[in-house]
């Protein structure tokens, strides 16, 4: 997945982000994902809201896997996510995002 960083914009200066294809299952690699997170706007420009879901690769004090909400995303809206390290699977090194449909859905992702 593509990113802005807030490093790569200069003071003073209008940047515009260009939306991105999502995929079925999307991911963000923990260096991209740093300390405090990346802000991930969701577009679906689709006819039919979509469910966005970000993984929770952790869990319980008592050993139950992490419980991921699907959180829907209206057609011809967007919305926006804040994916954070405790998102990152220890295993893999990546967060996962997967989305319901991805016809006519885009992103756009920046580091907070």
């Amino acid at each position: 997945m593509a990113l802005k960083t807030v490093a790569g914009v200069p003071g003073q200066t209008k940047v515009t982000v260009a939306p991105a294809a999502v995929t079925a299952s999307d991911t963000i690699s923990v260096n991209d994902i740093g300390d405090r997170g990346v802000l991930l706007q969701v577009i679906n420009g689709g006819g039919s809201p979509i469910n966005v879901t970000i993984s929770d690769p952790n869990s319980t004090a008592v050993g139950n896997p992490g419980t991921t909400t699907p959180q829907a995303v209206a057609n011809g809206t967007d919305g926006w996510f804040r994916v954070l390290p405790n998102h990152v699977n220890q295993t893999t090194g990546v967060a996962t995002i997967t989305y319901s449909g991805i016809t006519s859905v885009t992103y756009k992702a920046i580091r907070a």
